[in-house]
């Protein structure tokens, strides 16, 4: 038995040791997309689906996928040849993490919520809302901001970098053996 044995709080977003510092979609390129009310789920990866060559839609998106449920949107990029990993996080605010992701110089989906998340849900369910970005190498893609107008931005200059984590991944290609 280990007596003086204490957890270890430092794990890194991306375990580094075990499967290697790969830069998977470093060169990535990403046309912006605006999302049109709320769906920046289906948004976001019909803009990751494009930088393939797909000519895919938001609305193909939001028919095949479900907001709430990360597997089926990891489900959805794998014809694009992608999916998704979870990487370790917890609720930190993002700016406690943001140069390490950026570090990773790849492409990271991550979600945060939008006001402070109480511990209950309400009447009707709902914890709260949340949004998710993309961050491609060192820049921030918010398809609910314009194009020219914040859309795309240094993320260490991402004016929401104060708000909770939800849940980060990273996007991997197809059969990579960490995934969700």
């Amino acid at each position: 038995m280990i007596l003086q044995w204490k957890p270890d709080s430092s794990a890194p977003l991306w375990d580094e040791f075990s499967e290697g510092k790969n830069h998977f979609f470093r060169d990535i390129n990403l046309d912006h997309i605006k999302q049109i009310g709320p769906s920046c789920v289906a948004t976001t990866l019909a803009m990751i689906a494009r930088s393939t060559g797909a000519d895919v839609s938001v609305d193909y998106f939001k028919k095949i996928t479900n907001s709430q449920s990360p597997h089926t949107w990891s489900n959805a990029l794998k014809e694009f040849g992608m999916q998704l990993a979870y990487c370790n996080n917890d609720v930190r605010r993002i700016d406690n993490y943001i140069e390490e992701l950026v570090s990773y110089d790849d492409l990271f989906l991550v979600s945060f919520y939008s006001i402070d998340p109480p511990s209950d849900p309400d009447s009707n369910g709902k914890l709260c809302t949340a949004h998710i970005v993309t961050l491609s190498g060192n820049k921030i893609f918010d398809t609910a901001k314009s194009r020219f107008n914040g859309g795309v931005i240094n993320a260490t200059n991402y004016p929401r970098l104060e708000r909770q984590t939800k849940r980060i991944f990273r996007v991997v290609p197809l059969g990579y053996p960490r995934c969700v």
